[in-house]
Order: C-alpha cells, then sequence, then structure tokens
C-alpha cells in the first residue's frame, strides 16, 4: 500500500512538473512568441510543442520510473500525469478570467489564453488542452511501450521533422545557390515549417533508416570485422570527414562560413587552454590575454594606420607567436606555487591588466585606445589574398590541423605525462623528480602559444581589432567549451567547439529566448553528461567508477572461490 502510495505521488509530482514548466514558457513569452510558427505548415505550431512537449516528456518520466510493469497501471500513469499537467494550465486560465494577471505577468494577454485553448471558446478551449495533455501522457505510454529498437527510430524520426521544421530558414538560406536541388526543397518546406506530406515522408524514411541500423550493437558488428577491414572502415571514415570538411563552405554558403570561421578560432584556444587545463590542470581564467596580445602584436606590425611598421601577415605571424609564448612564460613565473582558485584569481586578474592596459591612454599612441587598429593586413598567398569567410576558413582549418597534432603528440609525450603527473597530484610528481617550474611554464608557454594564433588570424579576420573584442566572456567561453567537449580530450575539443559556439546561431530562430534555450540544453547535457561528449577514457571513468558494479572491480575465480 505504501508503495502504491509513493508511486502514485511521484506521478502526481511528474504532472505537476511538466504542468507547471509548460506554464513558464508561456509566461517568459515563448508560446506567444511562436504561435504562427509551424513546424509542420497548418498543423502543429512550435508554441503546440512548448505547451505538451513538458507534459509528455515528464509523464514518460514518471511511467519509466514505475514500479509496476503492468500495461493497466502505466497508462493509468501516464494519463494521470497528463491530467495533472493539463490541469495546471487549465487553472491558470480560469484564473485569468476572473483576475487581470497581466498586471503582475506581462505576457499573461489574451492573445496567450488564445492560443493555450487553441482558438477556441474558453470553456470549450479549456477541455481541449486538458484533453490533449491526457493524450500527450498517454503518447508517453505508448513510446515507453514500443520495443527499445522501434522506440529509438520512432523518437530519431520525431526530433528530425521537429528540426526540420524549426530551422526552415537556415535551411532555405543554406541552399540558395544549390540550383537543381531546390526543387525539392520547395517541395519538402513552406512558408513556415515542413509540408505535411513531406513531415510524414521524412518521418517514414529516418524511422526506417534509424530502425535499419539499430538492430546490431555497434560493439559486436566491429569484433566481427578482421583487423584489415577495421583498418579499411576507419581510413575511409576519416577520407570522407576530411572531404565533408574541405567542401563545407562551398556547400553552406557564407553565412554557415562565418558561424564555422568564429567556432574554428574557439577550437583553437580550446586545444591551448586544453594543455593548460586539461592536461596540467592549471585553471587560467586570463587565457583572453593571450588572445588580445596576438592580436595586437599582429595589427601593430601590418597596420599602416599606426605607421610603425608595414609588414605582411606571414612576415608578422612568428612575432605574434613569439610575443604570445613570452607572456604566457612571464605570467607563469610568479604563479609558480599557487594551485586552484588562487591561481584562477590572479591569472584573471592577468587578463583584466592586459586589457585596461589596451584601453588606456598611456598606450594609445601603439595600440589605438577605445578607437583600436584598423587596416590590418590580410594574409597573401602568392597573388590570392585570403579576404572572405570561405578562404579564411580553409586558413583556419590548417592552424586546426596543426595545433591538434601537436597537441596529440604533447599528450604522450614526456612532457605531456609530466603534465598529466601534476594535475592528479603536484606534490608526488615533485617526489618524482618532476621539475614543475618548466614543466608549468612550458604548459602556459604552449597554451599562450596557441591562443596568440588565434588572437592573429582573428585580427585579419576582421581587418581590426578592438579592446571590446577581448572581454573575460571570451576566457570562460573557452573554458566550457573544453568542459562540455570533455577536459584532457583533444576530440572533445572539436565537438565542444561545434556545440558550444556553433549551437547559438543555429538557434537564431528562437530570436531573444535562444540563450534561455541554449542554457536548458547545457544544464541538461551536463546532468546526462558530465564527463563531457567526448570524454578522456580516464576521466569517464573516474566520473563513472561509483555506478559500476562490483562484480566488474573483482576477477570472477576471486568472486567463484569467495563463493559470492
Amino acid at each position: 500500500m505504501e508503495k502504491q502510495s509513493s508511486g502514485l505521488k511521484q506521478v502526481v509530482n511528474n504532472g505537476l512538473l511538466g504542468g507547471i514548466i509548460s506554464l513558464l514558457l508561456a509566461l517568459v513569452g515563448m508560446v506567444n512568441a511562436f504561435g504562427k510558427s509551424y513546424i509542420v505548415s497548418d498543423v502543429i505550431t512550435m508554441a503546440q510543442v512548448l505547451m505538451l512537449a513538458p507534459i509528455l516528456i515528464l509523464g514518460y518520466n514518471a511511467v519509466t520510473r514505475s514500479q509496476s510493469k503492468s500495461t493497466v497501471v502505466l497508462l493509468g500513469s501516464g494519463l494521470l500525469a497528463g491530467l495533472v499537467g493539463g490541469l495546471v494550465l487549465a487553472v491558470f486560465i480560469e484564473i485569468g478570467q476572473v483576475v487581470n494577471l497581466r498586471a503582475m505577468l506581462i505576457n499573461a494577454s489574451p492573445d496567450l489564453y488564445k492560443l493555450l485553448t487553441f482558438g477556441l471558446p474558453i470553456q470549450l478551449g479549456v477541455l481541449m488542452l486538458v484533453l490533449a495533455s491526457v493524450v500527450s501522457g498517454g503518447i508517453a505510454v505508448g513510446i515507453y511501450l514500443l520495443p527499445a529498437r522501434l522506440r529509438r527510430a520512432v523518437v530519431q524520426a520525431f526530433l528530425w521533422v521537429s528540426v526540420l521544421g524549426l530551422l526552415r530558414n537556415l535551411f532555405v538560406t543554406m541552399i540558395e545557390g544549390w540550383g537543381p536541388v531546390k526543387a525539392l526543397f520547395r517541395w519538402m518546406f513552406a512558408a513556415s515549417g515542413v509540408t505535411p506530406f513531406a513531415a510524414v515522408v521524412i518521418f517514414l524514411v529516418i524511422g526506417v533508416i534509424f530502425y535499419w541500423t539499430g538492430g546490431t550493437p555497434a560493439t559486436k558488428s566491429k569484433r566481427q570485422l578482421t583487423t584489415r577491414q577495421q583498418r579499411t572502415a576507419r581510413l575511409s571514415a576519416i577520407l570522407g570527414i576530411i572531404l565533408i570538411v574541405l567542401f563545407l563552405p562551398r556547400v553552406l554558403g557564407i553565412f554557415f562560413s562565418e558561424i564555422l570561421d568564429n567556432v574554428g578560432l574557439f577550437i583553437l584556444m580550446g586545444l591551448g587552454l586544453n594543455i593548460v587545463v586539461g592536461f596540467a590542470g592549471l585553471l587560467d581564467l586570463g587565457y583572453v590575454a593571450f588572445y588580445a596580445i596576438g592580436a595586437y602584436t599582429m595589427g601593430v606590425l601590418t597596420s599602416p594606420e599606426l605607421g610603425f611598421f608595414n609588414l605582411t601577415f606571414w612576415q608578422a605571424l612568428p612575432f605574434a607567436l613569439v610575443t604570445a609564448v613570452l607572456s604566457g612564460v612571464l605570467l607563469g613565473l610568479p604563479v609558480l606555487k599557487m594551485r586552484g582558485d588562487y591561481l584562477a584569481i590572479v591569472t584573471l586578474g592577468f587578463g583584466e591588466i592586459i586589457r585596461l592596459l589596451v584601453l588606456s591612454d598611456w598606450l594609445r599612441p601603439y595600440l589605438g585606445g577605445t578607437q583600436g587598429i584598423q587596416q590590418i593586413a590580410h594574409p597573401m598567398i602568392g597573388s590570392l589574398e585570403i579576404a572572405n569567410q570561405q578562404q579564411l576558413y580553409y586558413l583556419i582549418i590548417v592552424a586546426i590541423g596543426i595545433t591538434a597534432f601537436i597537441a596529440w603528440r604533447l599528450k604522450d609525450s614526456r612532457l605531456g605525462r609530466a603534465w598529466m603527473a601534476l594535475r592528479e597530484d603536484e606534490d608526488v610528481a615533485k617526489a618524482m623528480g618532476i621539475n614543475h617550474v618548466t614543466t608549468k611554464l612550458m604548459a602556459f608557454a604552449m597554451g599562450a602559444l596557441f591562443s596568440g594564433l588565434a588572437g592573429a588570424i582573428f585580427a585579419t579576420k576582421l581587418t581590426s581589432t578592438y579592446p571590446q573584442s577581448f572581454q573575460f566572456l571570451v576566457s570562460i567561453n573557452v573554458l566550457s567549451l573544453i568542459i562540455i567537449g570533455g577536459m584532457g580530450s583533444i576530440p572533445g575539443v572539436l565537438v565542444g567547439g561545434l556545440v558550444f559556439m556553433g549551437a547559438p546561431e543555429l538557434l537564431r530562430e528562437f530570436a531573444e529566448f535562444r540563450y534561455l534555450v541554449y542554457g536548458a540544453l547545457m544544464v541538461a547535457m551536463m546532468l546526462i553528461r558530465p564527463e563531457g561528449l567526448w570524454p578522456e577514457a580516464r576521466r569517464r571513468l573516474e566520473l563513472h567508477e561509483a555506478e559500476e558494479p562490483i562484480e566488474d572491480e573483482i576477477p570472477q575465480d576471486v568472486i567463484q572461490d569467495s563463493g559470492l
């Protein structure tokens, strides 16, 4: 009896939470903002998805947590969770008819009530809203009862249709120059969202693909391949990725090339900070300083505006890198004995010192002050000037390839192992004979080198540089990129850069709510995968060590001998 009461309470709590989340999305203005944005043209709006998706997701969560596996009990749990969530919205609407909530909640407008009630008269609309919520709970149960393989296919198909409908404008922008493909996209997309027929076709095609590929686990199929076949498959995958990377700017166009350029610059910085934080365990919050030093060195040496030098990009690049490395060593010297929070505060101060020096009137004749530096030279290869976003993309890709190769070689080198020893326990590392002074200075120097390279390319990309471009938030973004990708993981930096810096641009369809959505996605991701999207093997083991059953840590012969 007590278990049944606990289970019922859990279902009701999930329903209340789903309803409250839906109500919150309505009151912050998202439902109103997307009332006319269709996922499926003239059928399903984004506002309807925002209203019912939280109830469906929390209903699914209630069903998965149910202790009973009876179909009747599961169905009752899902329907009850949906009913409770719908009642939360219904109570809000009824109160809004009696009390002027808009005096306190500006988005509680007649337009919002109209959207929540599907444009029907209030009483009938409230009934339809509750019914739709109950149906959402029932759909959650239906999804849960499907076989795992089919469930995965259905969820993926729904997500693909939703993403295509939501990002319709971005896809149309991308295929403007594709010529023959335009006809296909005209068939797929309406003025807003995807067409109903295209939605059905896409749902079926994606569902079949995921159902077909979801039968055999990847590890099992991999074991069935010979060593030569595995090598061939790996080389084919690498070749495919290289071809995709090379042709991306031509396929995606100028807008997406600009996004890729910005992502690439942050990946360059991420590869450097990954050495400092991920390999050596030195928390550097002033990392943007080296980015600024590389950019301003490039500006001073190549801009005719200041009148000091008039070097080309390639002539000035070595000086920018050397200046950044020397700055990294200069920062490292006073902080050799510092760890943890103290190190973070000192490096933060270093970053602010550099920013204030650039802004100062004292250095204005040399660095331009608040006006910055203009007319910075573009890179030249022979007679070809690398000036637009698509051309700069290849320069950034080459820079990422070189820095990633250096970082990869350093990771398993003697120096790399010394960095990791310092990260794990500095006292033990020193007792083993590791020179912590040289090792730490090398970490700061290598991190500064990569950041200075990113700053130099950034300056030539804009042909100008301003102090406002080097705020403390840049350091936080690079650190967040590493954490999301996977601390200490080189592939994790690449994935983290694409997700952390690329996602906000792709979420522009959410207008002023894009950072709200982005923040929610980041919170969900860190709860689901705290080790990062592509973590280092050791860090994955550290974070999931407690989840492993004790039998996995004890040899089987010991278990048998002990009678366990």
